[in-house]
């Protein structure tokens, strides 16, 4: 070997996380805890909070690994975004991720406030608190094979509540500037970052995914389409990187519009569904291994206090929020569990509020760290509880 960064180490140490996370997959099926936990517990144990038996080199992987994975779930949450699913689970989903975001949001903010929390940090992290985890939620379930009203509810709710929390995060962090500072000139320059933020995601998708959508059904199916529609997937999130727009926006846009512009949509789903797995499993193990369980014992009060009022917030949010909407029961009971992890984007948030308020920082990205890590492991436990709950593991149709 010439250095840590030799070719050698590195094929051999994704190969060796490859085959752990296929011994993840198989433990899956024999304990009560989703692959997604397992996974990151796994990273966990193999990092730096654990036996170190990852290379330096390691650490510089996972923003490109991560940014991977997330462009691919994007995608495929885009597709469950067609006309005909909205006009059948449409008003639930928008009603019930507006609802969340703002209980989650709002219990934090008075929960921070309760505990003596300055007014900027409550501000801040209750910007963060909607956040959820997409690739977790999607991940579990893909793994129980859920069918239903519930999932398609749920994943339909993951896919657009990120955008909702963008919005949120970015008015909140420029009103918490503003009473910082008294800048209004600078709460005005974040609000319209966080705005041109969204809006060019949404932009970018539409014109990536229109000739896309075109394209999309020309070529004869297998490996063509493969390269196209990893092609796709990998210009949009490029050049949301690039535009510096969210890149998971995009990639949702760009599904959601070649599913329903698409004749032959479902090819290029499928292609990116056969590929996605080892992307996944690279990107939760290493999540595992990048997370700081140091954090936990500097997450004090103001921690408890953003971990139950999110909790709270959430489980309040989406049943007020499914029962304005109509919703069955059994929606109305278990969605707030099933949007319980929280992973990446919370983190990135979190990185932004602490450039953007460096006197804060040393609360602020403890405190985020130290909640992933307990959303990031007991998350995709509640999720599987909730789908188990809602009798849709396995395509089954739940009634309660």
């Amino acid at each position: 070997m010439h250095g840590m960064e030799s070719p050698g180490l590195v094929i051999t140490t994704l190969g060796a996380l490859l085959l752990l996370g296929l011994c993840g997959d198989l433990l899956a099926r024999w304990l009560p805890l989703p692959r997604v936990t397992l996974l990151v517990v796994f990273g966990v144990a193999i990092g730096p909070a654990g036996l170190a038996l990852l290379p330096e080199a390691a650490e510089t992987w996972y923003p490109f690994i991560s940014d991977l994975a997330l462009l691919m779930v994007g995608f495929l949450l885009g597709g469950k975004l067609s006309l005909a699913n909205l006009r059948e689970v449409g008003r639930p989903v928008l009603v019930i991720s507006v609802f969340e975001v703002l209980g989650a949001s709002l219990l934090v903010l008075f929960a921070l406030l309760l505990v003596g929390a300055p007014l900027p940090l409550a501000l801040v992290l209750a910007g963060v608190a909607p956040a959820s985890a997409p690739a977790a939620v999607s991940n579990v379930v893909e793994e129980l094979e859920a069918r239903g009203r519930f999932s398609d509810t749920l994943l339909g709710i993951v896919a657009i509540d990120d955008a909702w929390g963008l919005i949120l995060f970015s008015l909140l962090l420029a009103v918490a500037q503003s009473f910082a500072a008294g800048s209004e000139v600078l709460a005005a320059e974040v609000a319209w970052r966080g705005l041109r933020e969204v809006g060019g995601a949404l932009l970018l998708g539409l014109l990536v995914g229109i000739p896309a959508a075109y394209l999309t059904g020309r070529l004869s199916p297998g490996r063509p389409t493969q390269a196209e529609a990893l092609g796709v997937v990998l210009l949009a999130g490029g050049l949301a990187r690039w535009l510096e727009v969210s890149f998971l926006l995009t990639a949702l846009v760009v599904g959601a519009t070649i599913v329903n512009l698409a004749s032959h949509h479902d090819r290029p789903f499928a292609e990116i569904e056969h590929i996605e797995w080892p992307f996944m499993i690279l990107f939760f193990l290493l999540a595992g291994a990048s997370l700081e369980l140091g954090e936990l014992a500097h997450i004090g009060l103001a921690g408890l206090a953003y971990i139950g009022g999110r909790v709270l917030g959430l489980l309040g949010g989406a049943y007020l929020g499914g029962s304005l909407a109509g919703a069955p029961p059994r929606i109305r009971r278990w969605m707030g569990p099933a949007i319980m992890p929280q992973a990446g984007v919370a983190l990135g948030m979190a990185l932004v509020a602490s450039n953007a308020f460096p006197q804060l920082g040393d609360a602020i990205l403890p405190l985020v760290i130290g909640s992933t890590v307990v959303f990031e492991l007991a998350g995709p436990v509640m999720t599987r509880l909730a789908l188990l709950r809602a009798g849709e593991a396995g395509a089954g149709e739940g009634n309660g």
